[in-house]
């Protein structure tokens, strides 16, 4: 007993029994439980924080890999479009010289006809003013030989010729 109670005037004794009294009090009021299910809280709102980012990572990834898609199709039609876009032009140009050749060709034919016509008109005119120039010349001479005579021996001579052909 003498120990017993030397125990008691002990400090680590009464430390031992305060840790036993303090051990015994949390296991009552179950704080290990309510820890643990405070830390099974914890835990389970940073899985779900770190299920959410991961579902949006995954999320972000689809959308990007739809924006890399739409992009190609969006680079594929534009390459589309510049080669429609070349090919009209190519066809265009053709069609322009075509047409401007052909253009060229209607011009140059009524230039030709309009020079062949003012080259008839001419010719017209210089045998129209020979003609008159004969008929001048001819009257003229005709005047110098039937001055003074009252008919001509051409004339004459020709008269019963064509009175025997008529008939």
């Amino acid at each position: 007993m003498d120990q017993i109670l030397h125990l008691l005037h002990e400090d680590e004794t009464w430390v031992l029994v305060g840790l036993i009294l303090f051990f015994g009090l949390i296991t009552y009021l179950k704080v290990p439980g309510a820890a643990g299910k405070a830390l099974d809280a914890r835990a389970a709102k940073i899985q779900a924080a770190l299920d959410e980012a991961e579902a949006l990572r995954d999320e972000a990834s689809q959308l990007l890999a739809k924006l890399k898609q739409q992009r190609l199709e969006t680079e594929r039609q534009a390459a589309e479009m510049l080669a429609a876009a070349q090919e009209e032009a190519v066809r265009l140009e053709a069609e322009a010289k075509a047409k401007f050749e052909d253009q060229l060709v209607r011009r140059t034919a009524v230039a030709e006809q309009r020079i062949r016509q003012a080259e008839q008109q001419a010719a017209q005119e210089v045998k129209a003013t020979a003609v008159d120039l004969a008929a001048q010349a001819a009257e003229v001479v005709l005047r110098g030989r039937l001055k003074g005579k009252k008919s001509d021996p051409l004339v004459d001579q020709v008269l019963p010729e064509l009175s025997s052909r008529l008939n």
